[in-house]
Order: C-alpha cells, then structure tokens, then sequence
C-alpha cells in the first residue's frame, strides 16, 4: 500500500506540470523563464541562446540549436574561413600577367628614358595580391617582373644608342645583354633611311614589315613552282602557249578592272599547277580562267561571276566545268593560297627606292610594275625568286629614268637584302626583255603605254645598263 501510495503521489505531481503543447517561441521561452517554468540553462548554453535571441545577428539555417536523445541542447559552430578570397588561382595569375601586360603596352608606347626607370616600381604586384596565394602564383609575379625588367634594360639600351651608338654597342655586344633589332642596325647607318617611321596608315603595318617580309623570303622558297615542268610534267603545251594565255588574261583584267595583286596571284596558280598536273592543251584556257576566277575571290573586293568568265570565252566552256575546275585546282594546291608573288615584294621596294627623292616619283612606280609584269609573261624568269625580280625591277627603273646617279643605295641593299653584283643576271635580262619592242605579245606594252600609267612602256634608257659594271660587281 505504501508503494502505491508513492506512485500516485508521482503521478499527481507529474500531471501538476504544464507541458508544452506546441513550439515555443521567443517571447514564450522569455515569458516562462521570467515566470519561473523553466530551469535555469548552463552558462554556455545561455550565452549561445542569448545570442541567437539577438536581433541583430545572422546566422544560417545550418545553425539553429538541436535536441540530443536526452533532451540537452547542442549548438553547431561554424567552420572558420580561412581564404576569404573567391578568385580561382587560374584567374589569378592572368589578373596578374594582365596587369604586367597593360603596363609594359603603356611604357613602350611613351617610349621616354625617364618613364623606363619608373616601369618596375610602377607595375610591382605584391601589394595588390591576395593573402591567401599559392606559391605559384608568386613565381608567375616574380617571373612577370623578371621579364619586364628585362624589357625596360632594352629600352634603355635603344635610347642610348641614339645619343651614343658607338659605346652603348659595344657595352652591350660584351655584356652579351640583348640583340640589336634590324631597325636599330638600320638607325646607326647614317646613309640607311627608315621608310617605316613616318607611315601612321595602319594599312602599312609599319610596326611589323620587316618580320612579315622575312616571312615572305622564307614562303618563296617553299612554294615557288618547279622551272622545269615543261620538259618533266607537261607534254602537249608549250612555253610559247603559256605566254599567249597569259598574255590574253592581261586583257581579262582590263576589262573586269582586277587588281594587279590579282593578276600576278593568277600566273602564280597557273604555274604551281602545271608543276604537279599533266593539262591538255584544250583545257589550257579554262585553267587560266579559273585561276584568274579564285586570284579575284582571293584579292579583290567584289569578284567576277563564274558566268562572266564563261562569257569572256564565248562559251567554250560551261559554268560546270569552271566550277568543276576549281574544285580541282584547288584541291590539287591544298588550298594555299598565301603565296609571296613579285608584286608583295615590288611595294616594299618601291618605297624603298622612293625614299631618296623629296617627293616621290611617280614614273619609278609604274615603270618599275611595267618590268616586274614583263617578266611574267616570259617562261624563263621562273628560275628567278619573286624578291630578286622584284628588285632587279626598281634597279632597271632608276637607271632607265637617271643614268647618271648609282641606282642601287645602301636603303635599297638594306631592305631588299641583296646586294647589286646579285642582279647583275636578272637586271640584264630584263633590259634585253625592256629593249625588244617586236615581241608578238603586246597585251602587256600596251597596257603600259597609256597615259593613265605616265607612258612608261615608251621610255627606254639611252646608255645600257653594261657600262655599270662597276655597280653590278
């Protein structure tokens, strides 16, 4: 009885105890613990409680209190961040590099003596990175500043040799610090003019033309058609054929006004071709058709219509058969197509030429086209790389309209990098081809005999170009 008595007696002050029929809020819980429900809390619960009361906090959802099987509160701490940088290490370093870059473009541009000793403090990167980079990215900084401190030590050396070239050479040739660029050679030569310099046309890609023509010089090598396909590939056409073909596409390009450019791309195809494919002569025409039909996509802006080239052949062929024709033309050159022909290098040279009058000579630039546009008629000249006709032709040009002054200069041995004894066989060659008005193909002579081009097939020199034996030697 006594051992009931007990029971009852728990049971009843078990059932005196109000238990919580819902979730309690934060005013209830404040409410009850003012009125005394609730037990007292552990002081570090009640500190972990008093701030998740505070208004003013923000947590996470992750960090709300939770129940352990028994009822006591746990509380979930958050990780402690120790990068709080979000950048990758990828997009750090090219932040890095970037910044280098934009402020090494900056100091190239003022190109001042003063400025160049700023370079370095002005770009140095260790305050702006970030606490928490990767050993890395250090090296690729250390490295970035490495370069660039090299490139302003070059700077200074191209400023020093302008005020003093003789000593700033010869300290940097024993110091072996750096390599003394074309342009720089060309600026300590008093009689070398830079013909690069003045020209602000972005056309004229002054800033690169030397490494784009010494690019040009390495592809004509490559890509220059065999001089003998007429006797190893070719057996139903001849070279007297291959003259009248290109002879009657100077008239094509008169009549669809196609540049010279194109013109000179059109006999270049021809050839590369005949060197690897055997041709009836029946075809011939339409081969000169069609390589005219892709040099005039190639070069110029708006190009003839295949039915315009049909035309011009009064029908001989059908639009089929051109288009059938290219595929294989095409295909037979790997689509290559950005191959140095004679004209690439005559506008360098001509400028070159030009430099050494007060203003320029306009009879020099079409006499000097008229010779280098003679020659691609003639079979012969094939053994002849673009760049030597090229400048055999502005020789011959000068001595044709002054036989007086050397026509060859140190500009011109400069930026054609031959010297006049290596034209001596192309330049007398081409007088023969300048002096023999009977020749049967005259599509070219004429041309070059209107006034529009300053009559220049007419002129011819009064003293050959023998006597200039002591130039060409």
């Amino acid at each position: 009885m006594a051992r009931q008595t007990d029971m009852n007696k728990e049971n009843v002050h078990a059932a005196s105890i109000k238990e919580p029929t819902k979730r309690i809020t934060r005013a209830r819980a404040k409410a009850l613990g003012i009125a005394g429900d609730l037990p007292p809390l552990h002081p570090w619960v009640k500190h972990e409680f008093n701030q998740f009361l505070q208004p003013s906090s923000k947590r996470g959802s992750s960090d709300n209190k939770s129940t352990d099987a028994g009822g006591n509160l746990q509380s979930k701490r958050r990780a402690v961040l120790k990068d709080v940088s979000n950048m990758p290490f990828n997009d750090l370093n090219m932040k890095i590099i970037n910044d280098i870059k934009i402020q090494t473009s900056k100091q190239l541009r003022t190109n001042g003596a003063g400025k160049n000793a700023m370079v370095a403090s002005a770009v140095y990167m260790g305050p702006r990175v970030c606490k928490g980079k990767t050993e890395a990215t250090e090296d690729v900084t250390e490295q970035s500043i490495k370069k660039l401190r090299e490139i302003t030590l070059q700077l200074k050396l191209v400023n020093d040799l302008e005020s003093k070239p003789s000593v700033a050479l010869e300290s940097s040739l024993l110091k072996g610090e750096t390599k003394i660029s074309n342009k720089v050679e060309a600026g300590n030569d008093q009689n070398v003019i830079d013909i690069d310099s003045k020209h602000k046309d972005p056309r004229m890609c002054s800033l690169y033309a030397s490494e784009l023509f010494n690019s040009l010089r390495v592809a004509e090598l490559k890509w220059r058609p065999s001089v003998k396909y007429m006797k190893t590939v070719q057996r139903d056409i001849t070279q007297e054929m291959r003259g009248i073909l290109i002879d009657w596409l100077v008239e094509v390009c008169e009549e669809y006004k196609l540049g010279a450019e194109t013109f000179h791309l059109t006999v270049t195809l021809i050839d590369r071709y005949l060197s690897k494919m055997y041709i009836e002569k029946q075809r011939l025409q339409l081969l000169g058709i069609t390589c005219m039909l892709i040099a005039s996509k190639y070069e110029d802006i708006k190009a003839p219509r295949v039915e315009d080239f049909c035309f011009i052949t009064d029908g001989t062929y059908t639009k089929k058969e051109v288009l059938d024709m290219e595929r294989e033309v095409l295909d037979v050159l790997g689509f290559y197509l950005s191959v140095p022909t004679v004209n690439k290098f005559l506008k360098r040279f001509i400028l070159a030429a030009q430099s050494s009058y007060k203003d320029p000579v306009v009879e020099l630039e079409y006499l000097a086209n008229y010779l280098a546009d003679l020659t691609l008629v003639e079979y012969g000249f094939l053994k002849f790389l673009p760049s030597l006709v090229a400048a055999s032709a502005v020789y011959l040009a000068k001595w044709t309209l002054d036989q007086i002054e050397n026509p060859w200069n140190p500009t011109l041995e400069h930026y054609t990098k031959y010297k006049a004894s290596e034209l001596k066989t192309t330049v007398l060659a081409m007088q023969d081809l300048q002096l023999n008005n009977e020749a049967t193909l005259q599509a070219m002579r004429q041309k070059y005999r209107q006034k529009q081009f300053k009559s220049v097939a007419t002129l011819t020199s009064k003293k050959s170009v023998q006597p200039l034996s002591q130039h060409l030697t």
